[in-house]
């Protein structure tokens, strides 16, 4: 089942092209990884793949239909966001904040019921935030909210993720317990996912989709076979490389 495709799709933002007649197409199922240097665009790719920002040229579609002709409504039914970092502006609980996952179901001036504290409580329990719930966001540490905004995207449950440095504030441990997590959810319904991430590592052990962006419009996508080469990566970091045989297959190290 399709999930997200575009076509002919251009961004720029401060006179920085990022893609140039972009055709992307995410199918069920698939992990998808965004790779880039710093300012190279990860993600302001990532906010007009998620509609909230308009590209300057062609569309992006969600199940055959324009985003530009869904309800944000509609839209959060189907496609979850994880921001590169989180502003809250207002005092909440860690309850409250992870319930938000469940108003894209909710009617206008409908309080949330037990179904929806059961699916907040299960996707805490996940994070292992479960003994936190009556916490204000603002005790929390940085990993600690990160995962807080991993157990909301669980509680909405979207047919795709859209991941901004989902790891970032994480220690290790937490990294792979959260990756691991969120590829096993989407592996058993059939979900997708798209993860910008700096670590070409991580993103190797966890997607099996890739899409480069080397700056000035130029893209590369393929799978990692195809594409997660040493003359990529070099040319994409512009840093020598030297990969290294590792357990879980190629680990790529600086030189």
């Amino acid at each position: 089942m399709l999930r997200l495709e575009t076509e002919q799709l251009g961004i720029r933002i401060a006179g920085i092209e990022i893609c140039l007649n972009l055709d992307l197409r995410i199918d069920a199922g698939e992990s998808w990884g965004v790779l880039g240097r710093n300012g190279a665009g990860k993600t302001t790719l990532l906010h007009t793949l998620a509609g909230l920002r308009r590209p300057e040229l062609g569309t992006v579609k969600l199940e055959g239909n324009p985003l530009t002709s869904l309800t944000r409504r509609r839209i959060a039914r189907h496609i979850g966001v994880l921001p590169q970092e989180h502003q809250d502006a207002f005092p909440a609980s860690v309850m409250e904040t992870v319930l938000i996952g469940r108003h894209p179901y909710l009617g206008p001036l409908q309080w949330e019921g037990a179904p929806d504290f059961a699916a907040a409580r299960d996707a805490l329990r996940a994070v292992g935030l479960e003994c936190m719930e009556t916490r204000g966001v603002a005790t929390l540490s940085g990993g600690e909210r990160r995962r807080l905004g991993i157990a909301t995207l669980l509680a909405q449950d979207p047919g795709l993720l859209l991941l901004d440095e989902p790891t970032n504030h994480m220690d290790v441990h937490h990294q792979i317990h959260v990756l691991d997590l969120l590829r096993q959810r989407a592996s058993a319904g059939q979900k997708s996912m798209l993860l910008v991430l700096h670590d070409p590592n991580l993103a190797l052990r966890y997607c099996d989709h890739f899409l480069l962006l080397f700056g000035e419009g130029v893209t590369l996508q393929g799978t990692a076979a195809q594409v997660l080469t040493q003359p990529n990566l070099e040319r994409l970091y512009g840093h020598p490389l030297q990969a290294l045989q590792g357990p879980r297959g190629t680990v790529w190290l600086p030189r």
